[in-house]
């Protein structure tokens, strides 16, 4: 319902409730878990779909899930890097992106809150409403009373949600102070109006940017106490009292915040109280860490061919480093989901700057030492150098073996699910696979013909389906350029195992 002139009798007559976006998110994520229950969904899916940029672990989804659907703001913590950002930019997109809001008002108040009693307790209007539609002037003492109001003299509009209006977001640091939460006073509207005490007069703050939306707050832990002090009386009262005003203005949100594990006391307790506290690591499933590259991939545009085996490497290194890595500070991001995205990037650049259509081994190598290098949090003198050689000395101990199982894993999950794992069966593919591919011409006729060879059709078949980032590379061209790279790691004895 979008209409010129309406009003919020024209809501309540369309049986419009009001909801704050606590209430909004709740109904959101009820009604997809229903629909979802219904279609006969796995609890998997489900709450993926909540977070489809953000890949983490099902038991931390179900974590989240459970917090916003009990109307709590949350905390996520955990190492830099496991998708914390990400997340919260999710949770965003789970609310509408357009509400009806008092046309007019300078922090889109709900229209039930000038007219709707109950409501109106809930989430007071903001001063400007209350001296526009209650009469109630900033210099004169008095209680608005939403009761006397007429719903059909309250102006409504479909508002759109974004950035400053609904939505708002905060870098947590020590030169973040009150003022920018709850606002400043605006110099040409002071001009205009003379009283530096009237709420006319305030520029809003994130806090009121963020009224009927979401508050983004990363790195928490290091706002300054007064600043988290403003913060705790918002998520307390849904209400924000700028310093330099005699008045109190709604602050109805969601808060969505981020720490890392070294922040953490530096969040006060009365605050900390306030928000559900929910722990964010690394995933611990490997093919949730693969989509976590998928996903970045399929977002850029691929001039060269990736092939799968370099990106399972990528996943197999970094998830090899964070059970070696420990919690050493300077090596806390060199394990981040950020490395294992890097990783497969650099490796991109590298074979770009040698002039190569395809990824290779040596591009691989640089790309790897430069991802976990680049991640190390430098401290000077000695420090920096032995830290350097332990990440040299396991780049080196683990590059070429983190290949090898990757390209055995793309072998063997062909030996087991197409050849049922039968070794004889192996051998004659393996053996026919060369023949065709051992010859350009036996090669063209193989992938063109369905007749005979069908060993090797069933290789192929594979590799084309399993190949998902392939450039400009298509059909023999791209199988060449896999099955050459295969026999060039030597990965063809998955039966040996």
């Amino acid at each position: 319902m979008a209409e010129k002139g309406l009003t919020l009798k024209k809501l309540i007559e369309n049986n419009f409730q009001p909801e704050t976006p606590l209430d909004t998110l709740e109904k959101t994520i009820s009604t997809r878990l229903e629909k979802h229950k219904k279609e006969g969904r796995s609890k998997a899916f489900t709450y993926q779909s909540f977070f489809p940029n953000t890949i983490l672990d099902t038991n931390v989804q179900k974590k989240i899930v459970a917090a916003l659907l009990s109307g709590n703001h949350i905390l996520l913590f955990g190492p830099p890097g496991s998708g914390k950002t990400n997340l919260i930019k999710d949770i965003m997109d789970l609310l509408p992106p357009k509400i009806y809001a008092v046309e007019g008002c300078p922090v889109h108040d709900s229209p039930f809150s000038i007219a709707d009693p109950k409501f109106s307790r809930l989430v007071p209007p903001c001063p400007t409403c209350k001296a526009r539609f209650g009469k109630v002037m900033f210099e004169e003492t008095g209680d608005f009373d939403p009761g006397k109001i007429d719903p059909g003299k309250v102006p409504v509009h479909l508002f759109h949600m974004r950035e400053g209006h609904g939505f708002a977001r905060i870098q947590g640091s020590p030169e973040v102070f009150p003022d920018n939460l709850t606002g400043t006073i605006n110099l040409h509207r002071l001009e205009e109006i003379g009283d530096p005490t009237s709420p006319l007069v305030i520029q809003p703050g994130k806090l009121l940017q963020a009224n009927r939306g979401v508050l983004l707050i990363d790195e928490i832990g290091k706002l300054p106490h007064g600043t988290q002090n403003v913060l705790l009386q918002a998520l307390q009262e849904a209400t924000v009292t700028p310093a330099k005003s005699r008045e109190t203005f709604p602050a109805s949100f969601i808060a969505v915040t981020t720490s890392n594990l070294n922040d953490l006391d530096a969040i006060n307790e009365p605050l900390n109280d306030r928000l559900s506290n929910i722990y964010v690591g690394y995933n611990s499933e490997h093919y949730k860490n693969r989509m976590i590259i998928d996903l970045q991939l399929k977002k850029k545009d691929n001039r060269l061919f990736i092939p799968d085996i370099f990106i399972e490497a990528a996943v197999f290194l970094v998830e090899e480093w964070r059970r070696k890595g420990g919690d050493i500070y300077e090596f806390i991001e060199v394990g981040s989901n950020r490395t294992m995205i890097d990783i497969v990037t650099r490796t991109v650049a590298y074979s770009i700057m040698e002039g190569r259509s395809s990824l290779s081994i040596d591009a691989y190598t640089r790309g790897v030492t430069d991802a976990m290098m680049g991640r190390i949090r430098a401290r000077g003198g000695e420090s920096f150098f032995e830290n350097k050689r332990l990440i040299e000395g396991f780049v080196k101990e683990n590059t070429k073996v983190s290949l090898d199982k990757a390209g055995r894993r793309y072998w063997c999950e062909f030996f087991k699910k197409k050849l049922s794992s039968n070794t004889l069966q192996g051998k004659k593919t393996l053996k026919e696979i060369e023949t065709v591919a051992a010859s350009p011409k036996i090669l063209s006729k193989a992938v063109q013909t369905r007749d005979g060879y069908g060993r090797f059709r069933s290789f192929y078949d594979y590799v084309i389906k399993k190949e998902r980032f392939s450039g400009p590379y298509r059909g023999k061209k791209l199988f060449r350029s896999v099955f050459d790279f295969m026999k060039a790691i030597d990965v063809f004895h998955c039966e040996e195992e």
